[in-house]
């Protein structure tokens, strides 16, 4: 084979491979998903975090209740050992005592041999009250060596109860703020098109829902008058519109959903647990179409979210992380039912529902900034 057919097949074949090598894909922009399905994956997150948020408030409170309990033990424990290093001092005195005056000689022998027996019975019933004494102070020690040990006992489950629920509530935060980092992280990742796409979309369900709500009759048509207490509540809920939502905080300068509800009724004087599933819970359900202003609107199959009844179908809320506490349609997320935290209380005769400025209704929850401090009306 001749030096030029081989550099002529050498050509050829290095041609061959440029033909035949694959060419680069061209880069391929993804499709942007529908406006419908963002919103259901962004209102879940919320929930998410929203659910995380409760779980947490309720480890936090109970942590609160158990760091209450082991200060209580401990100042217990403290009073116990008291107790016990008096008693202790008070047995060996007597023990001394017992010590020195022994004589190795029976008081029945001391009766007989005494030149005065009178006297002789006199010392007797002397030694007798200081052996009573002697048991009763021995008896006290006992009781107080069994109580220092059952303190210390308690004192130390208690204590490690608290470490317990302390490791609970980091973990609990932990999950709290990974939820609302894939809210954010999503909310980054959309256009200004697609964030005014989902407000508009939102608005546009809560509306629909609260239609249907209405025209199912399930509210009444009139709204009843609050209690004193719950008239309390509304005001108070009222005058924190505009301040932001902060998960796990309770005012005074933010709130998440029972942050708002609690202090609400805190304030009215009727204390109500901390956590939307514990107000579920724990307080007495009252059908939609008894609501009254103060009663509790709570979301979500799991009670993961709060309301406070404003009336007319409306509550004031805090909705959601980066919103501010705002009045909503009732109907602005799926209704669980409705708790009355004060069912034995009897309804105003007289009641001017609170102003709330208009501002505290329009836009999305997001949007609301009051353009001036909101202040109760006199009832």
């Amino acid at each position: 084979m001749s030096a030029r057919f081989l550099r002529l097949a050498c050509t050829a074949a290095v041609a061959a491979q440029a033909v035949l090598a694959p060419v680069p894909a061209l880069a391929v922009p993804e499709p942007q998903r529908p406006v419908a399905e963002l919103l259901t994956d962004l209102q879940q997150l919320y929930r998410q975090a929203e659910q995380a948020t409760e779980t947490y408030n309720a480890t936090e409170e109970r942590l609160q209740r158990q760091r209450a309990e082991v200060t209580r033990l401990d100042d217990e424990l403290a009073l116990a050992r008291r107790s016990l290093h008096s008693s202790r001092a008070e047995a060996g005195r007597l023990a001394r005592q017992q010590y020195q005056s022994t004589s190795g000689i029976s008081p029945y022998i001391r009766l007989l041999l005494a030149r005065d027996p009178q006297h002789a019975l006199d010392e007797g019933h002397v030694i007798g009250e200081l052996a009573r004494e002697r048991a009763r102070t021995v008896g006290r020690l006992a009781g107080d060596e069994r109580k220092q040990a059952d303190l210390a006992r308690k004192a130390r489950k208690a204590f490690d109860t608290r470490l317990a629920l302390a490791d609970a509530e980091k973990k609990q935060r932990d999950e709290v703020r990974d939820r609302l980092s894939e809210v954010e992280r999503m909310l980054a990742a959309l256009t200004p098109d697609q964030l005014t796409a989902l407000a508009a979309l939102e608005q546009n369900r809560t509306a629909d829902a609260q239609r249907r709500l209405t025209t199912s009759g399930a509210l009444s048509a009139t709204t009843p008058p609050p209690s004193q207490e719950g008239d309390r509540a509304v005001r108070y809920a009222v005058q924190q519109l505009g301040k932001p939502y902060e998960w796990g905080a309770a005012g005074p300068k933010t709130y998440d959903c029972s942050g708002l509800t609690s202090q609400a009724w805190d304030h009215a004087g009727t204390p109500i647990p901390r956590t939307s599933q514990e107000q579920w819970a724990g307080l007495p359900h009252v059908p939609l179409n008894q609501l009254r202003p103060g009663d509790l609107v709570v979301y979500f199959p799991e009670a993961t979210h709060v309301a406070l009844y404003l009336g007319g179908g409306r509550v004031v809320q805090a909705p959601r992380p980066g919103a501010k506490i705002k009045v909503s349609p009732i109907a602005a997320n799926p209704i669980l039912g409705a708790v009355r935290p004060d069912p034995k209380a009897r309804p105003l005769t007289r009641y001017t529902p609170p102003t709330v400025p208009k501002e505290a209704t329009e836009g999305p929850d997001e949007g609301f900034n009051p353009s001036q401090p909101t202040t109760p009306t006199p009832t």
